[in-house]
């Protein structure tokens, strides 16, 4: 089995096409069947060799016919097995089916499910698939109620049930894995939304060899890879010139760690110069922390005129607040037809006005949380999580720029795509949700503009490289991080050459 993720990450109706195309190309449903059930069964017997004891929940889909498969391996292996069919065997139609007969006759023993019913040793999800749309209803809504307070280990087979596998999304209930094994291919419900936090492990077992002639993924996973190396080696006659200026605004009254955060990832991922405009208050304590930034106390928006016109790239919003001399700056500085990462209250700003009265365009990148992506499309932040690729989708359309959408499995796309899949990133961790790491990766992405990148190569390689870096100073806690924490690796992240 391939336990490694692939690159390419396929909806759920892209996979059942896939699945055909293989069933059409000679190999039987049934093999498949088989060899998911062996993929499961391996990882079972790594994780719990010594248990003995299986419960398995059955639904009457292909699904519940891989948990039949299961539970014959598990009987045949001397296993103490009980089967829960959440359906009639006799509605069970094709391989499914087969599967259940095969472990019938293997003498496994078969009863309907009622609540209250046994749950002991692993228990194996085996009730619902890909192909869910709607609100679970009775009788697996109360099964997945009963399996999640089990308290036992819980393998879910391709997907835990009750979640969408397209969206990520728990529709009504679902099922709480300790191990998922997912099949053919990798579904975008399990990296993003809700998915991470119910598919427990995630292991991807292909089954076989996939078809030439594939469709194009609905997501491309951000791999470093792709990456590395994609910012050219210096030149011995460097000087900061070549590497651009970026100015960043923002820092009002009692915000200025933001804006010191930006401007530290700026220079720290390569940018030639950074200046920082900011309330006076924050000058001597900037300066203090890094030197090597320009600061400028800046009152009013004319303050600023020249300093706009001196630098390459703007970046917009770190700690910078939403009172009028928040306002006055941000329309000063979205006059200007130079590449912007717009973030944080620069988006609350943006959401402000009216469609159409100020552009943005593909050189621009703009990091919204989904409370501000929300905002920004006029939705609740519920509506944005329900549906996080089509709301990458309706930002680009809408402003015409490169989008990031954070929140686990954080989604890139960008105006000048063309072809190419929308990205997401499977790095990164829970101790990053603390303050100041959206401001680390808006100096990043600034920088990175800075040295050439286009506004799409640029997102998507500091999303990849900041959640990498988070991952670094984790060093798999998930507690304690700090924004400031990411600089060092975020510099060594940068400078990887060869990842073979």
């Amino acid at each position: 089995m391939n336990t490694a993720w692939p690159k390419s990450v396929y909806s759920a109706a892209q996979t059942r096409a896939i699945d055909a195309a293989l069933i059409a190309g000679g190999i039987p449903g049934l093999e498949l069947m088989q060899r998911a059930a062996q993929s499961i069964w391996h990882e079972l017997l790594v994780r719990w060799p010594l248990t003995g004891r299986l419960t398995v929940l059955c639904g009457k889909g292909n699904n519940g016919g891989d948990g039949y498969l299961v539970a014959r391996l598990a009987k045949q292996a001397g296993w103490a097995v009980e089967v829960w069919s959440l359906c009639d065997p006799g509605e069970l139609r094709g391989d499914a089916l087969l599967a259940y007969s095969s472990s019938v006759a293997a003498g496994v023993s078969v009863a309907p499910w009622k609540a209250g019913a046994a749950l002991q040793g692993v228990v194996l999800d085996a009730m619902l698939g890909t192909g869910l749309t709607g609100e679970v209803r009775a009788p697996f809504a109360e099964a997945i109620r009963e399996v999640n307070a089990s308290g036992r280990p819980v393998v879910a087979v391709d997907i835990p049930s009750g979640l969408d596998a397209d969206r990520g999304v728990v529709l009504g209930a679902a099922v709480q894995a300790a191990l998922t094994v997912t099949f053919i291919t990798l579904k975008p419900g399990l990296l993003t939304a809700a998915g991470p936090d119910h598919v427990g492990e995630l292991l991807h077992a292909s089954l076989a060899t996939l078809p030439q002639q594939m469709p194009q993924p609905v997501l491309e996973r951000l791999l470093l890879q792709d990456w590395a190396g994609c910012l050219p080696s210096r030149p011995r006659s460097s000087h900061k010139g070549l590497f651009g200026h970026v100015m960043l605004i923002g820092g009002d009254h009692g915000t200025g760690g933001a804006i010191m955060l930006a401007a530290q990832a700026a220079l720290r991922s390569g940018a030639g110069k950074v200046t920082v405009a900011t309330r006076s208050e924050h000058v001597a304590a900037l300066l203090s922390r890094c030197p090597e930034v320009m600061v400028i106390a800046v009152e009013q928006a004319e303050d600023i005129e020249a300093l706009l016109a001196r630098a390459d790239i703007l970046v917009l919003g770190p700690g910078l607040g939403q009172s009028e001399w928040s306002r006055r700056l941000f329309g000063q500085a979205m006059t200007l037809a130079k590449p912007k990462v717009l973030d944080a209250d620069a988006l609350n700003l943006l959401a402000g006005y009216d469609k159409g009265q100020i552009r943005l365009s593909e050189k621009d990148i703009m990091t919204p949380h989904p409370a501000e992506a929300a905002r920004l499309l006029g939705l609740s932040t519920a509506q944005v999580q329900a549906d996080r690729l089509q709301s990458v989708a309706a930002l680009v359309e809408r402003f015409e720029c490169a989008v990031v959408l954070k929140g686990v499995g954080t989604l890139v796309a960008a105006k000048d795509d063309h072809d190419r899949p929308m990205a997401i990133c499977t790095f990164g961790n829970p101790g990053m949700a603390t303050a100041g790491m959206g401001d680390v990766l808006s100096g990043l992405a600034g920088a990175l503009l800075a040295q050439g990148l286009a506004a799409g190569q640029a997102a998507r390689y500091a999303v990849l490289v900041h959640a990498l870096a988070g991952d670094t100073a984790a060093a798999g806690d998930d507690r304690g991080i700090l924004a400031g924490d990411l600089m060092m690796p975020i510099r060594h992240w940068l400078n990887v050459r060869d990842t073979q």
